[in-house]
Formats: C-alpha cells, structure tokens, sequence
C-alpha cells in the first residue's frame, strides 16, 4: 500500500524543522513533510490530510491546520485529551467538563470542545477522518472521555468551514483525532498525580500491544486504559467552604467592589425551617427552641458545605485496529472502540417552598384538617405557630406557608454511566497507480444509564403534610402522641406523616416515603457508509490536477428517557419530556486542486482549490455546501493562501424533536397592560382583538388592568421545532506560511499567521418571551401571537386577559460572528553534540465577536468577556538529550470584562469591570535509564496561580468554584510522576 499519513511520515526522518514545526504545527508543515522526503527513499507515497479529501503528494490545507502530536500529549501528562487542547487558544470555554458540570441534570464529567466560542454542536470531531457518535443526547457533541489519549498519534485542528468536505457541523472547524498504525512490540504507561493541597488524585494505567502476521501482509494492535480522577469538594478548599457572593452585585452597585465576597452569604432556605403564619415568621434556633424573626446570616444554611469544584471521573478503554493486505492493491481494515466512564455529582440538600407543593393556592398549606365536620390540627404544628395562624383561603382552616431545606433527605446526588462502543471496518486500495480508493462502515452507540437522589415527589408530601391523631391509638387521657396520614387512601398506600418543623425533624421513614428518585437513560446511535476516491487525475505543466468524489450515507438517532415523576412535573422541579427521533442523509461530494503554475519566475507554484457538497436530509431537505481558494508561493520559502467556505449545520435530534418542557419565565412586561377601549394605535388594535384581553379592559373601568399574581403565573414551553432549517456560515481565511530554507539559520524556523472570519446566520435559537411579546402585539406577527395563550375567565388568582403561557420553540432567528487573527511560529536548534533546543507558540487575538439573538436584535458581544479574552496563547519550550529532555509550557489568558448585559444592568459600561490577565506554567522532566525504560515527572501551574475571584450574582460565576471553573485553573499547583516501558 502506498498511501500513508503525517505521523508516518515523520517517522521516517524528515527534517528537525518538521517535528518541531509539528507540535503546534502551521499547516505549512505538510507540504514540507512531502518535500523533504525526496531524501527518504518513500516520494512515491501520498498523503490525505485533514482539510482536504486528495490523496496526492504535496497537498495542503487552504484553511489553518494545527498538530498536537503524540510527543505534545506525553509531555503534557494530562489524562484527558480534552485538558491539552483547552490550552490552545483556538478553543473557547468548554460546554461541559469536569468543572463546569455538577449542577446539571445531564452530562455530569463529558468532555467536549468547542472551536472559536462558536458552540460544540458546530466544532465537528472525527477520528481518522471519520465521524464519531454523540455522547450527548439529542446533540452532534461528541464527549472526549472516550477517547483513549495514549493511543492518539496526533491530533489535527483544522478552523473554518469545513462542510463541503465532512458535511454537516463542521461549521466552525474540525477536530480530527488520528490513532496510531502499524504498530509492533508492548508499550505500557503508569502515572499517579494528586494537588499540592492533596486532593484531586488522578490515576492512569494503559498498554498496548500489537505486531505484524502472514510476512508482513497485516498488523493487529490493541490498547487497553483506565484512568480515575477523583474530584474535589467545596469544602476540602479553604476558600469555597463557606458560601459567599459578590459585594458589587448584591450591595454596593460599585465596579472597585467586583471580586470582594461577602462572607457568609448563607441560604434563606434552612433545614430547621421557616414558617409564616397569619402575617409573622417563624423558625427554630439552634438550641432547637421555636423563635420568631429569622436572620439570613445567624439561622441560614451554608451550600457550599455540600458543593462540588471538579466532579470525578473513572474510564475503562478498550481500542483494536488492524489491517490485512487482500493483493497488492486492496486492504482490509477494522477496528472496534468501547469506553466505560462513570461520573457523579453532589450538592446541596433541596431547597423546598410550599408552593413546591401547592403551587395552586400559592404556597398555602393547611395546618387542619376537616375530619366529620371538625378540623383537626395537626399534631406536629408548634402551638404558638397554630395561634398565629389564620384561615387565608376562605376554606375553614388555618394556613401556613413555610420554606425548609431537605437535609433528612441527603445531599442532591447522582451517578452516572455511559458506555460508548464504535465500529469500523471496509476495504481500501489504489487504481490505475493515480487513484486511491477506500469504502467504510461506521457504527457507533452511546447509552447513558442516571440515578440521582435528593428530591421530593410532590404528591407523598402533600398527602404527609395532612397530619391527624390516630384515634384508634388514644391512651387513659383521651389523647395520642401518634399521628398518621390523613387520607385513608394515602395510609393504605404506605403514607408517613412528616414533620417539617425544626432541625433533624424529618423521621428515617418519612423521608423514604416523600423521596422521589430520578432516572434517566440515554441511547445515541449512529451508521455511516461511505466510498470515496481521490487521486491525481492527469498531469497538467504544472502539476498533477489532484480531484476526489465520494459519497456517504449517515442515519443519526436518540432518544432520552425520563422516569414518570420527572416527566410531570411531581419532583418539584420542571416538567421535562422524554425526546426520540432520527435523521438520515445522502451526500456526494467533490474536490479539486488545479496548479496553474510551477517553478517560474515569483510563482514557485500557483494553484486553485474548490470543493462542493450536495446532502439530501430526511429533515430539512437539499442543502449546499462548497469552498475556492487558493495558494501561491512566490518562492519555496513562502506560501500565502485564501479562502472562502460556505457552511451549513442541519438541526439535530434534539432541537427537532424534543418535547414541550416547562418553564416559570420572570421580569416579562404584557404590552396590553394599560391598554384602554379606544387608541393605542396599532398596539391597541392588537391586545383588543383577544377576547379575553377585551372582557379584561370592560370589567376594569374601560383600562386593561393586571395584579402580581398575573404577572408570577406566567408559564410556557420550551420546544424543539420540526419546521427548522439549516444554519448557513460563511467564514473567510487568508494567510501566509513561511519556512525560510534557504537562510540556514533560519531554515528551522515556521512562521505563519492566518486571518480568519467566520458569520452564521439562521442560527438555532430560542426566542426570549419579551421578544415574542413585542412582535406579537407591537410588530403584528401572526406567528408570534399563536405562541401566547392568554386566560379567557377569571381563575380564583389571576385575572381574565392575563397570559397563561408563553412558548418558545426554537426557531431559525439568530446570528453569530467572530473574527481574528492566527499566529503560530516554531524553531528547533541543535546543541553541541546530542542536545536539541525546540520552541513553539500558538498566538490568537480576537478582533470581534457577537450573537445576535432574535431577528432584529442587537449584538451581544462576547469577544473580550471571561471566557473568551481577546489575547490568548500557548507556547513550549523544550531541551532534549539523547536520555534527557525538559520541556515548559506557559498558557495566557488576557484581560477580560464582565458579561456587557449585566454592566449595563447596574448603569455601567462594558469595560467598567475586568479580570486581569492570567499565566499559567506546566513543566515536566523525563529521563530514560535504558532504551526501555522512561521516567517522567511533572508540576502543572509551577507558580500556584489562584484562581481570580469571580463570585456568586457574577455571570460567569461556576457555582461551589468562587470563579469561572471551566476558564482558569482551579486546583492550583499539582503533581505526577510516572514510567513508559517499551519492548
């Protein structure tokens, strides 16, 4: 077989200059990979990287390439891929990580990545240039857990649109891990690292193994990890044990007070329990005796005591390829992954209201009730609560309402499985010695199995609520000290009448009664066929005229189930719907590279690019996608190149088919309140053509008139939408890459630096209610209207005319944009007689980044906030002998601003509040004793950096962190060592 990749390649001894060039690796590193192995003996060989579908010598990428190589990864120490890519400032702010996930209800410790700040549904990741089930239902995301680190040859990162090439997704970029090949002889790797506080300890163990059969005509290998990171709690940290907010967004409004906490900033929400009744509160101390008054700071509950900073992660990984030689010309390949990663999460004990439970009669509980006519207190109500409280409801008893953190019920965990198996096997040759072909078939799955605790379900509480004597029980004095379930019905179903009142109240039985325990259970899968072939299609003066075709079929399914309670509603949380639903896809696609011209005075060589993409979906229907650019390289040493893509991401499972899920919108404003009989214009006009709005406006004094409950009783669905379309990009790139050779000193060094700007529109969005409410009855939009419901009778609460729902299906409404610029630059240098200097830096300034929520809207700009600093880069410096290496690496994080909408909140501009810049330095040493044995050992965040104080009311605030935990580093200095054996 001739056709081989880059890492094969820089096997074979190409220039010093590659494989320093390589680790961050301009794409100009390709073509002199090909160029320099002219003196390798392998030239008949051909290439196919990522950024193109050619299989042809001397190809390049028009849009920006970067490499992570394998001696990248080992040198990093990290366990998951996800924490070295991070370092590199073409990413942005990860949707999940083990930082960032504890508090949600699904994706607890995923690992995702996400080009440009652009979305992780619209970075594409592959594995050897093939597509990778999701690990997140509903989505395109793909969770890095399942990659197997130590079996990576290299990692390719390519920016820009990408969709006429690998479909779908790939609108900000792709990430395409490629594995290691052709590998012979045991290679085994252990590593042990723990924080210099003591905690997060991470433990990995892998081997792989494989060896040729049959003369040579195949190779089997196989690899084999497990890695477990163990977590960190809020209160193993001196500085998150305690919970504390922001002094400049809870109390002074001042921009100097930004990052000063206020300590304590307990939760009003206590396990002892508060009570309201007849107008005066009440709660128990700590002494255990009732009292009236309640103070946050002496009688409130510390959250952060049961908090989580980085949620651990444990993963068995199982890899196998391998390959056999049918002739000369065709080759059988297969290869199988399955990866198991087990997660969990712990917060704070729930935080229950009455209106939990009885939400219709806003939060009013009962304290008697009506048994033959009389009503009964309920044994457990403190008596100087009972005397206060008074019938608020009309309905004959008393009422209280009452808050209480649900500590007899535990923490609010949750574990988590997932178990990812993936498929590959087909054929691959060459034809008419100008052509190479390959047919594949992808399978892969994604199931997720959750059980979480800590909630309650609604309708046991209430039926524990209703306390009663047992009469059957009544001692000598005519009274009983037990008491039971009200309704007969409840007791014969297993009710336990609860206490709510006081601290420890809540009995072992009782908790287990009014418990609800939450399921969730996930399967993604997904079948590509694909046939391609790319080769050199005849030879033209200056050059081969390099052409690929190919085709591919892909059929994407998920679904997403919740256990009953979940999904109505009862576990006093929103109600969330189970979501199933599938795709398909047919595509052809095209490519072509045609030299223009070669080897000629300022045109060393001068060629065109383009490619194009036809993809007919079951969903959205016919959608193109395509690219041009071009290079020129007025002399070998330098090469400028261009391009334009057009891009396109279809709505995925989720946003098509996920069901209606509630939700209690607040700060909405009806634009009918005050509307009258007559006038208005337009808007009137509008708000009087509801039937209800108009009774509203005639029972009011001729005056469209709301009270506060209507505006609290407003709800509405979140939704996917089956009418969706695809989102459309357009990004533009423009470059130069320079390796100037013919200086020898500076033949070792790779400059380049790429201009990128990538625009969506169309994108997938959900419309704010306010927004939805303004072109309804301000802009006369039919379609927005038929998204409210408005009440058209009076309730016991809420007024005729007053909204009842809102929905916000998702819609096809929103812009994105972002613009920058790429600096990568390495050099290597040799040392008196064995040692080897290399540095390498990857620069990116962002000049403007935006979205643009609804049609019409106005930007809400992003480039510069946390999470996405206007100036980042990563840069390594390292020193090798023949036994010996040192290497360091610095990250930098710029200077960044608060979220522009909240400053604006607090009459502030955008700058006003800011983060200083942040530098982080990792260093490892390795030494080899032998030709078999390495030893390693590392210090990530050599200086102990802390993290900056970003609090509680912030927007980028992490809870249970004090900072942006999925920004800056928040486990401080750290330790690893650990051994490779090669045999």
């Amino acid at each position: 077989m001739k056709t081989i990749d880059i890492a094969a390649r820089l096997r074979c001894g190409v220039a010093p200059v590659i494989l320093a060039a390589a680790m961050l690796s301009p794409s100009i590193a390709y073509a002199q990979s090909a160029q320099e192995s002219d003196d390798s003996g392998i030239s008949d060989q051909v290439i196919i990287v990522t950024g193109s579908r050619i299989a042809q010598r001397e190809i390049d990428a028009i849009s920006p390439v970067q490499v992570v190589t394998q001696e990248a990864i080992q040198n990093s120490g990290v366990t998951n891929i996800q924490d070295l890519l991070l370092e590199n400032p073409v990413f942005g702010t990860p949707a999940l990580s083990r930082t960032n996930s504890a508090f949600l209800t699904s994706g607890t410790g995923a690992a995702t990545v996400d080009l440009r700040d652009l979305g992780s549904d619209r970075t594409l990741v592959l594995v050897d240039g093939r597509r990778v089930v999701a690990g997140i239902p509903g989505s395109s995301t793909v969770d890095l857990n399942v990659i197997p680190t130590q079996f990576i040859e290299r990692v390719d990162i390519l920016t820009g649109g990408a969709s006429s090439l690998y479909g779908s997704d790939a609108v900000a970029g792709v990430v395409n891990f490629v594995y290691r090949k052709d590998f012979e002889g045991i290679e085994a790797e252990g590593q042990y690292g723990l924080t210099q506080r003591g905690d997060n300890a991470e433990y990995r163990a892998n081997v792989t193994f494989g060896g040729n059969f049959n003369d040579d005509r195949g190779n089997i290998m196989v690899h084999l990890g497990y890695s477990n990171q163990e977590g960190v709690l809020s209160r193993q940290r001196n500085g998150t044990r305690v919970d504390n907010a922001d002094t400049w967004a809870y109390i002074t409004g001042d921009p100097a007070d930004f990052g000063t906490p206020i300590t304590p900033f307990y939760s009003s929400y206590a396990p002892q329990g508060t009570f309201t009744a007849g107008g005066d509160k009440f709660t128990f101390g700590k002494d255990g005796a009732l009292k009236q008054g309640f103070t946050t700071s002496l009688d409130g509950f510390n959250r952060q005591y049961y908090r989580t900073i980085a949620v651990p992660v444990e993963r068995y990984l199982f890899a196998a390829r391998g390959h056999y030689d049918l002739t000369d010309n065709i080759q059988f390949f297969a290869e199988g992954t399955y990866s198991n990663t087990k997660s969990s999460r712990e917060i704070e004990p729930f935080a229950l209201a009455s209106d939990d439970i009885f939400s219709a009669s806003g939060g009013l509980v009962p304290i008697e009730t009506m048994v033959n006519g009389t009503p009964v207190l309920n044994p457990f109500v403190p008596a100087a609560i009972a005397a206060a409280a008074v019938d608020e409801d009309g309905d004959g008893l008393r009422d209280i309402t009452f808050t209480k953190r649900l500590t007899g019920l535990g923490t609010r965990n949750g574990s988590t499985s997932r178990d990812f198996y993936r498929f590959v096997t087909g054929f691959e040759g060459e034809v008419f010695d100008r052509f190479h072909w390959d047919v594949s078939y992808v399978y892969g799955r994604t199931t997720e199995s959750q059980v979480s605790n800590g909630q309650p379900n609604v309708l046991n509480f209430a039926n524990a609520l209703a306390g009663i004597p047992d009469v059957d029980d009544l001692n000598n004095n005519g009274s009983t000290t037990d008491v039971i379930c009200a309704s007969a019905e409840a007791r014969a179903q297993g009710c336990v009448p609860i206490n709510i009142f006081g601290y420890n109240s809540i009995t072992p039985d009782a908790a287990a009664y009014v418990a609800a325990e939450q399921s969730y259970s996930t399967r993604i899968s997904q079948q590509v066929f694909s046939a391609n072939i790319s080769g050199a299609a005849f030879d033209l003066p200056a050059g081969p005229l390099g052409i690929a075709l190919g085709f591919e079929y892909r059929k994407e399914k998920s679904s997403e189930n919740w256990d009953a309670l979940t999904n109505a509603g009862l576990n006093a949380g929103n109600a969330l719907p189970d979501t199933s639903g599938s795709f398909d896809v047919k595509e052809v696609y095209g490519e072509i590279n045609i030299p223009i011209l070669a080897n000629t005075p300022f045109f060393h060589s001068l060629s065109l690019r383009a490619a194009g993409r036809i993809s007919d979906y079951s969903t959205v229907g016919t959608v193109y996608t395509y690219n041009v650019g071009a290079e020129w390289s007025p002399t070998p040493d330098i090469k400028l190149r261009g391009g334009y893509a057009r891009s396109a991401r279809a709505p995925n499972v989720g946003e098509l088919y996920t069901g209606p899920s509630q939700t209690y919108p607040s700060g909405l404003i009806d634009p009918c309140d005050g509307i009258g009989l007559t006038g208005g214009g337009a808007l009137g006009d509008n708000c009087r053509a509801n039937a209800g709005v108009l009774a509203n406006i005639q029972a009011n004094g001729g005056e469209f008139t709301l009270v506060q409950s209507d505006l609290q009783g407003i709800s509405g669905f979140d939704s996917g939408n089956l009418n969706l379309k695809e989102e459309k990009s357009d990004s533009y790139t423009a470059g130069i890459a320079i390796n100037p050779r013919s200086i020898d000193a500076l033949r070792n060094l790779t400059l380049t630096v790429d201009y990128y700007n990538i625009s969506i529109k169309d994108a997938i969005v959900a419309p704010p209610r306010q927004f939805i409410l303004d072109q309804c009855y301000n802009g006369g939009d039919q379609s927005f209207c038929d998204l409210i419901d408005r009440r058209q009778v009076a309730t016991a609460s809420n007024s005729v005319g007053s909204i009842e729902y809102i929905d916000a299906p998702l819609v096809n409404g929103g812009k994105l944009k972002v613009e920058g610029l790429d600096v990568a630059a390495a050099y290597t240098m040799k040392i008196g007689d064995s040692g080897r200097l290399s540095g390498r830096i990857s620069y990116t300034h962002i000049f403007d980044g935006y979205v643009i929520s609804v049609p019409g809207g106005s930007k809400d700009p992003f480039a510069g906030e946390i999470g996405t600093a206007k100036d980042r880069f990563t840069a390594n410096l390292t020193y090798g002998l023949e036994k010996f290496s040192i290497n360091f690496t610095g990250t930098y994080i710029g200077k960044s601003y608060e979220d522009d909408q909240l400053l604006a909140a607090y009459d502030l501009n955008p700058h006003d509040i800011s983060v200083g810049p942040e530098f982080y330095l990792d260093s490892q040493v390795r030494v080899m004793p032998t030709k078999n044995v390495e030893l390693f050992f590392g210090i990530d965040n050599l200086f102990d950096n802390k993290a900056p104080m970003i609090l509680s009311g912030t927007s980028f605030n992490t809870t249970g962190t004090n900072t942006a935990a999925d920004v800056y580093d928040v486990f401080g200095r750290r330790f690893y060592t650990g051994a490779r054996f090669k045999f």
